[in-house]
């Protein structure tokens, strides 16, 4: 799947300097004119230095202007826009609402799949199963997505602990090894808390995974492996929503890769699992009897 241009140039527009900004912008607004282009009808066209358009496409992890332009070519190719988000009217009809909640949720989850590294999820699951504890940080609407990451791979038999508040995550951090893995959550990538949790499992020797939105922040500085969804948003209200679905999605698919790593192992852990919820399930059922 080669495109995320246009998405990621959306996605870290108002982290940019200057330049790089309005590269992005006449870029956003002309992308069918800007793909036929060479670096240097590009930087003519746009107003800013070929360095600058280089520069641009770096940020978003990019080698060159020439492999933006291939995935911005990618995204012009797909048959929905990019970032097409809808606003959700909460004095709309239900069916309005169901429609636009589903959709935003479904964008999300495409979007993010321009974003997010093939070689990264995969960096993370090797280090996830070669791990002897993983610790998951993440607050607010984070612990949610955290306390599914300790739920997953709790069932496979693997040292997994989340936490939801600063201190809690301090104090398991001061505890951790080299051997050890921390898995930061912050959409924003903005979390006071989450940063200095990293901070000091870095200290200890962790090797850090983050899961942010795409582009640029302090949480994802400090990480040694990035995990990214989609920033297009168009509104508090359906981003937040949205942005929550499109992490779950990461997490369901590195616990995919993790246990397709050693099948051997993680499968009969999940039997395990599922044979004692159904023995303990018709337990209840009889007991009421």
């Amino acid at each position: 799947m080669f495109n995320g241009g246009l998405v990621g140039l959306q996605a870290i527009l108002d982290e940019l300097k200057p330049s790089e900004r309005k590269a992005a912008e006449y870029i956003l607004a002309h992308p069918e004119e800007v793909v036929e282009l060479s670096v240097q009808r590009a930087a003519e066209r746009s107003g800013v230095s070929e360095a600058t358009l280089v520069r641009l496409a770096r940020s978003l992890n990019m080698k060159g202007f020439q492999e933006l332009k291939l995935r911005i070519t990618g995204d012009l190719n797909k048959t929905t826009a990019a970032g097409s988000y809808q606003e959700i009217m909460i004095d709309g009809p239900v069916e309005t609402i169901m429609q636009a909640v589903s959709w935003n949720n479904t964008q999300s989850i495409q979007d993010t799949l321009s974003v997010l590294s093939r070689d990264e999820v995969k960096r993370a699951a090797d280090a996830l199963l070669a791990a002897r504890k993983i610790d998951v940080y993440g607050v607010g609407a984070s612990a949610v997505i955290a306390a599914d990451v300790k739920q997953k791979f709790s069932r496979v038999n693997m040292w997994c602990e989340a936490h939801a508040d600063f201190h809690s995550q301090l104090t398991s951090a001061t505890g951790l090894t080299g051997q050890d893995v921390v898995f930061g959550i912050s959409h924003s990538g903005q979390t006071e808390d989450i940063i200095q949790s990293l901070g000091e499992a870095k200290r200890q020797g962790a090797t850090i995974i983050t899961l942010t939105k795409f582009g640029p922040s302090p949480v994802a500085e400090l990480a040694d492996i990035k995990l990214f969804t989609s920033s297009v948003e168009q509104s508090i209200r359906s981003g937040a929503m949205a942005s929550r679905i499109a992490q779950l999605n990461v997490i369901d698919i590195l616990f995919i890769t993790t246990i397709s790593r050693s099948p051997e192992s993680v499968i009969p852990a999940l039997e395990k699992s599922r044979l004692a919820v159904n023995r303990t399930k018709r337990s209840s059922s009889g007991g009421g009897a």
